[in-house]
């Protein structure tokens, strides 16, 4: 199976479980329920699982259609945020969690 498809095949996994896909703005999310994410050429999807350490957010994202897939995972608790970026794009994507709350947007310019 190709890198492109098994990113496909996760995406229509997740929009089967009721997941909506390309939203820009911020949008909160159920759990299990993905999110599209595209930084430039970069593009997959982020879901999230609840835990007892904490709120698991898994987001895999791959560099056009050959590109190998990577996986990055985080726990996040009440306040904390994960910030995804490229050195070709000057903004990110913001995955945060404010309470029981898990939200994806698109973020401004970062800083050093």
């Amino acid at each position: 199976m190709s890198i492109r498809s098994t990113i496909l095949a996760t995406a229509i996994t997740f929009a089967a479980l009721g997941a909506s896909h390309g939203a820009a703005q911020a949008r909160g999310l159920r759990p299990i329920e993905a999110q599209s994410i595209h930084l430039g050429d970069v593009s997959g999807v982020a879901y999230y699982t609840v835990e007892p350490d904490g709120y698991r957010v898994v987001t895999t994202l791959a560099q056009g259609e050959a590109g190998t897939p990577v996986r990055f995972v985080s726990v996040l608790a009440p306040g904390q945020r994960a910030l995804l970026s490229t050195p070709d794009q000057a903004g990110a994507v913001e995955i945060s969690r404010n309470g029981d709350s898990v939200t994806v947007r698109k973020s401004g310019t970062l800083s050093n």
